[in-house]
C-alpha cells in the first residue's frame, strides 16, 4: 500500500462509526434539554408532548427491529402496546399500583402474547405473515373491547399513576419525563447491542437470504421468534408508560391503524437505523400537533404529505441528513 492510499482507505472506517454515534447522542441530548426549554418558554405542555413522543419512539424501535433488521413486516405491533397498557389499568382497578408489580406483569403479558402468536405467525412468510399479525392484532383489539368490567369500548380510567415502592414519583411530570427518557435510552442501547451482536448478524443474514443462513447451520426460526418476543416486550413497556402518561387505557391503542402509524414513523425516520425510529416518531407527532392546530381538516394535509415522504425520500429523514452531509463534504475545501 502506498502512503498516499492509506489515508483515503482509512476515512470510511473512521467516520462511519463516529457518525452513527454522534447523531443518536445529539438526539438524546436534545430530549434531555426539553424540560429546560419548556421552563424557559413557560410552555409546560411541551413536557407532556415530548413524553408522548418518547413513548411512541419506544414502540417504533420495536417495529424497526422487526422490519428493518429481520424483514418481518407486522401490522399487529400495537397489540403489545395495548396489552402493556391494560396490564396497568386492570391491576390499578384492583388496587395494585406499584411499579414492582405492574411493570413485570406488563412485560410478561406482552412477551407471552408475542411468544404464542409468534410461534404461529413466523411459520408464514410475506403477505401471509402481514395478514396473520393483523388478525392477531385485531383479535386483541376485539378482546379488549369486550372486557365490560374494564370499560369495554369506552376504555378504562386509571385513577392514579403507578407508585415506586409506595412513593408517588410518577405524579411529578419532570420525574416521569426523565423516567421515560431513561427507558427509551435503555431500549435503544439494548437494540443497538443486539443488532451489532451475532444475534443481529443472523437476523440480517436471514433478511437477505434465509435459506443460506439455514444451510450454514443457523435455526433462523428461533432467532426470529426471539426477536419477535423482544419487540413485543418493548411494545409492552411503551404501553405501560402510555397508560401512566395518559391515566387512561383504551382498545384504540391496539387498532391496526395504530400499528400502521408505527410503521410510518419508522419509514419516516429511516428504516433500519434505530435512531431513525426516534426521529420519525418525533417528526410524526410534532407534525400532527402542528397541523391540527392550524386546521380541523389537518388529516387531508397530513396523509398525502406522509405518503410523499415515504415514497420519494429514500432512507427517510436520516437519509436526507446523510445526503446533505455528503453534499456539504463534496463542496468543502480540499487540501
Amino acid at each position: 500500500m502506498t502512503p498516499a492510499a492509506a489515508p483515503a482507505d482509512a476515512v470510511p472506517v473512521l467516520t462511519r462509526p463516529r457518525r452513527t454515534v454522534v447523531l443518536p447522542a445529539l438526539v438524546f441530548a436534545a430530549l434531555a434539554l426539553v424540560p429546560a426549554g419548556a421552563f424557559a418558554l413557560s410552555a409546560g405542555y411541551l413536557l407532556d408532548l415530548f413524553t408522548r413522543v418518547m413513548i411512541f419512539a419506544i414502540a417504533a424501535l420495536s417495529v424497526d427491529l422487526l422490519i428493518g433488521y429481520a424483514a418481518l413486516v407486522t401490522f399487529g405491533q400495537a397489540a403489545f402496546v395495548g396489552i402493556g397498557a391494560y396490564a396497568v389499568g386492570i391491576l390499578a382497578s384492583h388496587g395494585l399500583t406499584d411499579v414492582v408489580v405492574a411493570l413485570p406483569v406488563a412485560l410478561l403479558a406482552s412477551g407471552l402474547f408475542a411468544l404464542v402468536t409468534g410461534f404461529v405467525c413466523l411459520r408464514t412468510k410475506g403477505v401471509y405473515f402481514i395478514m396473520i399479525t393483523l388478525a392477531f392484532g385485531q383479535m386483541a383489539f376485539f378482546t379488549a373491547s369486550s372486557l365490560a368490567p374494564y370499560g369495554g369500548d369506552d376504555g378504562l380510567t386509571v385513577q392514579e399513576r403507578n407508585t415506586v415502592l409506595g412513593l408517588p414519583l410518577f405524579e411529578q411530570p419532570l420525574v416521569f419525563y426523565y423516567v421515560v427518557l431513561v427507558a427509551l435510552l435503555v431500549v435503544y442501547l439494548l437494540f443497538r447491542a443486539l443488532v451489532a451482536s451475532r444475534f443481529g448478524r443472523v437476523l440480517r443474514g436471514a433478511k437477505d437470504n434465509a435459506l443460506r443462513m439455514t444451510t450454514l447451520g443457523f435455526q433462523v426460526y428461533r432467532f426470529q421468534l426471539a426477536a419477535y418476543v423482544i419487540a413485543g416486550m418493548a411494545g409492552g413497556l411503551a404501553g405501560f408508560l402510555l397508560a401512566n402518561a395518559t391515566e387512561f387505557v383504551s382498545p384504540a391503542y391496539m387498532s391496526w391503524q395504530r400499528s400502521g402509524e408505527l410503521i410510518i414513523m419508522v419509514l419516516l425516520g429511516g428504516l433500519g437505523t434505530l435512531h431513525g425510529a426516534i426521529v420519525g416518531a418525533a417528526a410524526f407527532l410534532l407534525l400532527e400537533e402542528w397541523l391540527s392546530a392550524l386546521t380541523e381538516h389537518w388529516k387531508m394535509i397530513f396523509g398525502p404529505l406522509l405518503v410523499l415522504v415515504v415514497v420519494f425520500v429514500r432512507g427517510g429523514l436520516i437519509g436526507i441528513g446523510a445526503a446533505l452531509a455528503r453534499a456539504a463534504g463534496r463542496r468543502g475545501p480540499r487540501g
